[in-house]
């Protein structure tokens, strides 16, 4: 069945949350736009500058926590703190909105290199933050620079050891590859300048600019050939980061091995082995049973409509349980651990031939119970591999 979407929702009485998920969430992500630019490849919900407007923002941003606190578990597992660049936010602002999250296991917030200081590391830790991630993406300036990015490979460098000197012991670093202008060479150097600094974890992704951006005008060749080179990229990654002793836990994602210590991002894993979510702030998005609810872009009206008491407006969706079946699958297989393909809730959706074909094939590997997962050859070609599973 296909998702059904419903009407806009403009205000809090025309808006009944369901029952099915009160009091059981435990991951949530809050979102804060501001930036102090906005990079050509980015399509995430941001707003340049507006220093003005952090204040309200997130006077608007607790509004709707405490309308929708009551979906929370009183055992919430991860809050995840995402933009925008969430450290460019006016610092009392910042404070207030860390100050209103509920207690979780795993709090984590994204961090530009340039906004990184002690006072600003010191205020996270006060925060209770105890995962940040940093977004280096390249320490060539020259890449950087395609990249539209303000930090340097200075500012990176003297972010992650201010993290550190303010007593950081889960730091990640984000890495993009596949930029124009990208060399074998350049991205090996990348990867060794990354582990150099000993990080918790690294994320590394591939390049996505979207079709009719200007940075899809401004470098559409070379975009179109560093696509052909993208599995040779990744193999790379690969490589160099499992070579070093990082575990290659989810497509992109990759993390130390430390003793028994969970390093993985847990509100990452959580999500991609299908739990809910709730999501508060201008364009999140929550995943509630059945229901998936994105909130709309605007933050103007986003910021006047709570200011009055009233729910932010939502676009909302039914999710039926097929459809959340095979996102499930989707997800679930982009981890290194076994996936149950043997659930009855799978009937129909996986193809029992086309597995088999793929495990003579070696890119999938039967596991205990009926579970798979994906080779190391069928992860470098994921989605492939699982749009074949899937029936």
């Amino acid at each position: 069945m296909t998702p059904v979407a419903r009407p806009v929702v403009s205000d809090a009485e025309r808006y009944e949350p369901a029952e099915h998920g009160a009091g059981e969430v435990r991951h949530l992500y809050v979102h804060l736009p501001f930036c102090a630019h906005r990079c050509g490849y980015c399509d995430f919900v941001t707003a340049v500058g507006r220093r003005d407007e952090h204040g309200a923002y997130v006077d608007a941003l607790v509004v709707e926590l405490e309308q929708e606190r009551w979906r929370l578990s009183a055992d919430v597992e991860t809050v995840f703190v995402g933009g925008g660049t969430p450290t460019f936010t006016e610092p009392d602002a910042l404070r207030r909105v860390l100050d209103a999250l509920p207690a979780c296991g795993e709090l984590t917030v994204e961090a530009n290199p340039e906004t990184v200081t002690p006072e600003l590391a010191e205020l996270l830790r006060e925060g209770g933050v105890n995962r940040v991630s940093l977004g280096a993406q390249s320490f060539r300036p020259e890449l950087l620079q395609v990249l539209e990015r303000v930090a340097g490979p200075g500012d990176v460098r003297r972010a992650f050891h201010t993290l550190r000197d303010a007593g950081f012991d889960n730091i990640s670093l984000d890495l993009i590859y596949g930029i124009p202008g990208q060399s074998p060479a350049d991205l090996d150097a990348d990867l060794a300048e990354a582990l150099a600094l000993e990080p918790e974890h690294l994320s590394c992704y591939e390049l996505e600019a979207k079709p009719g951006t200007r940075f899809t005008h401004g470098h559409g060749d070379e975009l179109a050939r560093q696509a052909e080179a993208m599995e040779g990229h990744a193999e790379r990654v690969v490589d160099s980061l499992t070579r070093a002793g990082y575990r290659w836990y989810e497509t992109a994602n990759f993390c130390r091995v430390d003793g028994g210590r969970e390093l993985r991002a847990q509100h990452n894993v959580a999500i991609w082995r299908g739990a809910d979510y709730l999501g508060v702030g201008v364009g999140a998005v929550s995943t509630l049973g059945e229901e998936r609810r994105r909130n709309l872009p605007s933050v103007g009206r986003y910021t006047s409509v709570l200011a009055a008491g009233e729910a932010p407006p939502r676009e909302v969706e039914v999710v039926d349980t097929s459809t959340r079946a095979v996102e499930r699958l989707m997800l679930g297989l982009r981890l290194d651990e076994p996936f149950m393909v043997d659930d009855t809730g799978l009937v129909g959706i996986v193809d029992r031939g086309a597995l088999e074909r793929l495990i003579r094939g070696g890119l999938v590997e039967p596991c205990e119970r009926g579970r798979v997962r994906l080779t190391p050859r069928g992860r470098l070609l994921g989605d492939a591999v699982t749009a074949e599973i899937l029936a």
